[in-house]
C-alpha cells in the first residue's frame, strides 16, 4: 500500500487529508437544527446495545442517515406527514416503522434483532419510487455495504461475478466488462446515479469501463429488457452504481466512509475516501478521491505480462437543498493507464499501452410541487469528454478515440392519478461526437438522438400491473461520406422505433410472489459496427464495418417465482430473448495484410433462452446455506448455429457462519465446461474454484469499522473464462489474499 501511496502523492494527500476529516469530526460536529426531522437511536433487541453503522432509510423521500457509535441518527423530512423508517446492517434484520412527522422533531427507536439472512435492499434502478427487491417487478441484485466491500473487485464487473444471470468478459484484467444473460456491450447500460457512463467499453476487449466501484455507497443490477426510463438499447438489463456525486439532502453531520484495500495477486492496492459535510442547513458538500495500482496478474502458470494498471479519480459535488427540492452540480475527473497483454496473432510481443481520461459535469434539479399533476420532476444535463490512446512499443500512437456527449433528461413522477397508482413521463435528447486516429480508416461521425416515454402502474388488490411505452429517433452521421468505400456505401443512418413493457407481480400467498413480463427492446447499431475500417491495435483485430445494418429489436419474456420466510430467501427466473437482427463481429477466419484476424459485422436472428437464481437459507441460528446458479444458450435462428462468446452453466455455493459481530465463510465456484462454439472459436474446459473468507466488525470511536480478509483460488487451480481472450495466452488468477479495510461514519 506504501507503493500505492508514493506512486500517486496528490491522490494519497487528499485522501489522507479526507480521513483525519473523518477522525476529528464528532458525531454532533456541524449539526443543524430542522424542524421536520426523524431523530432516533437504533440498538440491538436482546441486549439493547446501541448499533453503529446501521444506514435509516425515509422510503420516498431518498432520504437517509448512518448511525453514530451511540446508535443515534437524524434524518430531515420535506414535510409534514406520515413516512417509512427502514433500518439495515449485515447481522439483523431489516426493520420497516411508520412513523409520524408533524412540526417538530419526531422520536423513534429502532431495536434490530439479530439474522444471517441478508435481503437485497432497497430498489431505486428502473422503479418508480424505492421499494425492497422483493417488490421489485423485474430480477434484482443488490450489494450495499459490507455486502458490497466482500465482493469489491478492481472493476464494475469483477464486483458482480458472483451475482444471478452475470458473467464477466476481458482482456486482461483492468478490461473486465460485464454481461448479463450473454449480453453485453451497449445492450447493457451502465449507470452513474442514474445517468450513462460515457466511455468506449461497449465497442471492443480493450475498453475498460471508466468508472471505479471502490467509493459506491450500493451498485443495483436490474436483468432483462424493458428498462423503459433509461433508453431502448437495455436488452440485457441495467447496472446503477450510486454514489451520490450530487447531494440530494443535507447531513446533519459530516458522513462518508473510508476504504483501503490490498491484494497480492497483483501486489496491488487501492484507496478511497468520499465525505459529505453540511456547510449550512441548505448548502451540502461532497467530495471523493481514490487511487488504484497493480501490477501484473500472477496466474498458477506464470504471470500474465503487461497486465498492471494506474488509476485515479477525482470529484466534488455541492447543491441548494430546500423543503421542496434541490438544484445542483457535480465535477469528476478520472485518469486510468493499463495494459493489454501481447502474445496474440498479429499482436505486439510486448502487449499495447492504454491511456484513457473521462472528464464529466453534471447539473441535477429536482422539484416537489405541493399541488401539481407530479409529485415529483427532476431535470438532468451533463457533459462528458473521453479519450482513450493506445500505444505500441516502444512509444507509438498506434489508435486513438476520442467521444464527446452533452445530453438532457427529464423525468415527471406522479402518485395517483385515474387509474394508475404511480407513473411517469419523460424524455432525453443527447448529442455525440466520436474521433478516431491512428491506424483506423473509420470517419469521424456524429450522433443525434431523443426519446420520449410513459411508464404506469395500476394497483388491483394482491396484484400490481406495469406498462410502459417509448419512443426513440437516433441518427448517426459520419462526417466523410464514402459511397464507395471498401465496406460499402458509408453514409448517414437514421433509426427510430417504439419499445415497450406489461408485466405483471402477483403476491400470492404469504412469503410467495410470483411475476411474469413481456418487453420489446430496440437497439441501433453503433458507430464502429456501422462504419468500422481498420486495425484496432489493443484488440488485436482488423475491424470491418457494415454501413447497411439494420437496428436491433428484440422480443423479451420473464417469469420468476420468489419465496421468502424468517429463514428462506429464494428466487428463480427463467427468460426468453428473441433479437432479430443481432450484430456481432463474426471471425472471418482470414488474416489481413497485417497479419490481425479480420472480423466482420453482422446482423442474424438471435435466440437466447435460460434460468437464474439464488438461495440464501438459514440452516440453524448464525449458519447458512448460500447458492446461486446462471445459464444462457444463445443461437443463430437461421442456422442453429451456436452464437459465440456465450458463458456457460455456472453454479456457486456458500457455507457461511455470520454471527452479528464477525462472519467466516467458505465458497465454490463451479463452471461447465462450453463446447458449444462459434465458428473458429474454441472450446473452454469447465473448472471448479474454492474460496475462503472471514471478517469483523467493530464499533471504534463511534464509527463502524470493518475489516475483511478472503483466500482466492485457495488450491491454485488452473482454470480458463471462456469469454476471456487471455485463455490462450494465460489462466485466470492464481492463489491470492485481499485485505480489505472500511470505515463508516
Amino acid at each position: 500500500m506504501s507503493v500505492l501511496l508514493q506512486s500517486n502523492r496528490p491522490i494519497a494527500t487528499a485522501i489522507s487529508t479526507l480521513i483525519v476529516l473523518a477522525a476529528m469530526a464528532p458525531p454532533g460536529a456541524y449539526s443543524q437544527e430542522h424542524e421536520r426531522e426523524i431523530e432516533g437511536v437504533v440498538r440491538a433487541a436482546d441486549t439493547s446495545r446501541p448499533l453503529a453503522g446501521v444506514q435509516v432509510s425515509v422510503l420516498g423521500v431518498g432520504r437517509f442517515a448512518i448511525t453514530h457509535g451511540d446508535g443515534s441518527f437524524h434524518v430531515a423530512v420535506p414535510a409534514q406527514g406520515t413516512y417509512t423508517v427502514r433500518a439495515e446492517r449485515l447481522g439483523y434484520a431489516t426493520l420497516e416503522r411508520e412513523v409520524a412527522v408533524g412540526s417538530s422533531v419526531s422520536i423513534v427507536i429502532l431495536e434490530l434483532s439479530e439474522s444471517a439472512l441478508q435481503l437485497d435492499g432497497l430498489v431505486i434502478t428502473g422503479a418508480l419510487s424505492e421499494r425492497s427487491a422483493d417488490d421489485a417487478l423485474r430480477p434484482v441484485s443488490v450489494l450495499n455495504a459490507e455486502e458490497l466491500q466482500r465482493r469489491l473487485g478492481t472493476t464494475v464487473a469483477a464486483t458482480l461475478s458472483s451475482e444471478p444471470g452475470l458473467s464477466v468478459t476481458t482482456m486482461g484484467p483492468a478490461t473486465a466488462r460485464p454481461v448479463v444473460r450473454g449480453l453485453s456491450g451497449d445492450r447493457l447500460l451502465v449507470l452513474e446515479d442514474g445517468a450513462r457512463v460515457v466511455d468506449l467499453s461497449n465497442t471492443g476487449s480493450d475498453h475498460a469501463t471508466a468508472l471505479d466501484p471502490t467509493s459506491a455507497r450500493r451498485i443495483e443490477v436490474v436483468r432483462g429488457p424493458g428498462a423503459i426510463l433509461y433508453g431502448s438499447n437495455a436488452l440485457g438489463g441495467v447496472i446503477n452504481v450510486i454514489r451520490d456525486e450530487i447531494p440530494s439532502q443535507v447531513p446533519h453531520h459530516p458522513t462518508g466512509s473510508v476504504t483501503l484495500q490490498g491484494r497480492s495477486v497483483n501486489g496491488g492496492g487501492n484507496a478511497a475516501a468520499q465525505i459529505q459535510i453540511p456547510l449550512n442547513e441548505h448548502v451540502p458538500l461532497r467530495a471523493e478521491v481514490s487511487v488504484r495500482s497493480a501490477g501484473d496478474l500472477a496466474t498458477p502458470l506464470g504471470h500474465l505480462l503487461n497486465t498492471g494498471l494506474d488509476s485515479w479519480n477525482v470529484g466534488v459535488g455541492t447543491s441548494w437543498v430546500g423543503d421542496r427540492g434541490f438544484i445542483g452540480a457535480s465535477l469528476l475527473a478520472f485518469r486510468n493507464d493499463y495494459g493489454i497483454p501481447g502474445g496474440f496473432v498479429g499482436g505486439h510481443a510486448d502487449g499495447v499501452r492504454i491511456e484513457s481520461e473521462r472528464n464529466s459535469a453534471k447539473l441535477r434539479a429536482q422539484l416537489r410541487p405541493e399541488q401539481s399533476l407530479f409529485s415529483s420532476i427532476q431535470a438532468d444535463a451533463s457533459y462528458t469528454y473521453f479519450k482513450n490512446t493506445e500505444i505500441e512499443p516502444p512509444d507509438i500512437l498506434g489508435t486513438l478515440f476520442e467521444r464527446e456527449t452533452a445530453s438532457f433528461d427529464v423525468l415527471a413522477r406522479h402518485d395517483a392519478w385515474g387509474p394508475f397508482s404511480a407513473g411517469a413521463v419523460g424524455g432525453r435528447a443527447a448529442w455525440e461526437s466520436f474521433g478516431f486516429a491512428g491506424g483506423l480508416f473509420t470517419p469521424d461521425s456524429e450522433r443525434l438522438s431523443g426519446g420520449v416515454f410513459a411508464f404506469q402502474e395500476v394497483d388491483v388488490e394482491t396484484v400490481r400491473f406495469e406498462v410502459g411505452v417509448r419512443y426513440d429517433r437516433i441518427q448517426t452521421e459520419p462526417l466523410r461520406p464514402d459511397p464507395d468505400s471498401d465496406i460499402g456505401n458509408v453514409r448517414t443512418r437514421g433509426f427510430g422505433a417504439f419499445s415497450g413493457s406489461i408485466g405483471m407481480l402477483v403476491n400470492a400467498a404469504d412469503g410467495l410472489t410470483l411475476g411474469a413480463s413481456a418487453s420489446r427492446a430496440f437497439r441501433t447499431p453503433d458507430v464502429n459496427e456501422l462504419y468500422s475500417e481498420g486495425p484496432h491495435l489493443a484488440a488485436y483485430s482488423f475491424e470491418v464495418g457494415n454501413p447497411s445494418l439494420n437496428e436491433e429489436v428484440g422480443t423479451g419474456f420473464d417469469v420468476f417465482a420468489r419465496v421468502h420466510s424468517d429463514r428462506v430467501h429464494a428466487e428463480l427466473t427463467g427468460f426468453l430473448n428473441e433479437i432479430s437482427g443481432f450484430v456481432f463481429g463474426r471471425e472471418t477466419g482470414e488474416l489481413s495484410r497485417t497479419r490481425l484476424p479480420i472480423y466482420q459485422f453482422f446482423g442474424e436472428d438471435a435466440r437466447f433462452v435460460g434460468f437464474e437464481g439464488g438461495l440464501d437459507w438459514v440452516v440453524a441460528g448464525a449458519l447458512k446455506v448460500e447458492s446461486t446458479l446462471s445459464y444462457v444458450r444463445g443461437t443463430i435462428r437461421g442456422t442453429d448455429e451456436p452464437l459465440p462468446l456465450i458463458p456457460p452453466l455456472q453454479i456457486q455455493g456458500a457455507l457461511a457462519y455470520e454471527p452479528s459481530d464477525w462472519f467466516a465463510r467458505a465458497e465454490v465456484k463451479a463452471v461447465e465446461e462450453q463446447d458449444r462454439v462459434g465458428e473458429f472459436e474454441t472450446r473452454t474446459d469447465g473448472y471448479t474454484v474454492f474460496d475462503l473468507s472471514g471478517g469483523v466488525r467493530m464499533t471504534v470511536g463511534g464509527r463502524l469499522n470493518t475489516i475483511t480478509a478472503t483466500l482466492n483460488n485457495v488450491t491454485n487451480e488452473e482454470y480458463r473464462n471462456h469469454l476471456s481472450r487471455v485463455k490462450e495466452i494465460m489462466p485466470e488468477a492464481g492463489r491470492g489474499v485481499t485485505l480489505t479495510y472500511r470505515i463508516v461514519f
